[in-house]
């Protein structure tokens, strides 16, 4: 369905709002900018930026809006013959390999992390992000391999298959923050995943393998 000029304004404008908001945080530091900055400096009352963002948070996670359920969505979409940890190992390895900024392979990726690094607030939100992610991990392994809700198993094998996801990530990050080339990290998390593929059990490795259709 065709995107109407309404919902098209609506959206230039949170973006807009984002990237002025993305723009004065690294410059300044996240607890050093207001709200009613962010609304100056994009031409917007404070009304309309919370009208958009509930949360101050939420206008420098703006990008991240899609990470809670990347996870659960490389599961529900495996392939035949694949496992939940085996469809992880896999799209990360491919995002690594093409030096993808969806993983933080990316020139001034440092000032974002430090950005958080320096803000209490954003740590906790990030924290909660991963709690998301484990919990959207969980309810797809249940679903996918018919658990029942009294069933642990799909709520240690999520630990397992998160752990995989956060270890790349603060990586990176870490790398990233060291100064490092985007390109040289990806050589070095790639590598990294291959160790991490050696320490999973057999049992992980072979969770919740889709079978034929």
């Amino acid at each position: 369905m065709a995107e109407g000029l309404r919902e098209r304004k609506k959206r230039q404008t949170r973006q807009y709002i984002s990237d002025v908001a993305t723009g004065l945080f690294l410059e300044r530091g996240f607890e050093a900018v207001t709200v009613a900055e962010i609304a100056e400096a994009a031409n917007v009352s404070v009304n309309t930026v919370y009208n958009y963002f509930p949360a101050k948070e939420d206008l420098f996670f703006d990008r991240s809006a899609g990470m809670v359920d990347r996870l659960a969505r490389w599961i529900r979409s495996r392939d035949e013959g694949e496992s939940a940890a085996g469809a992880v190992l896999r799209e990360l390895r491919a995002e690594v390999q093409a030096v993808s900024p969806r993983v933080g392979l990316m020139d001034g990726y440092d000032r974002f992390m430090r950005v958080i690094h320096d803000a209490p607030p954003l740590r906790s939100r990030l924290w909660t992000f991963q709690q998301e992610v484990h919990d959207n991990v969980t309810t797809a392994l249940r679903e996918e391999t018919g658990a029942t809700a009294d069933d642990p198993l799909p709520d240690l094998m999520a630990g397992q298959v998160c752990w995989i996801h956060q270890t790349v990530f603060v990586t990176i990050g870490r790398e990233m923050m060291a100064g490092r080339k985007p390109a040289e990290v990806s050589r070095e998390v790639l590598a990294l995943l291959d160790d991490i593929e050696d320490l999973l059990s057999d049992r992980v490795l072979n969770y919740a393998v889709r079978g034929k259709a």
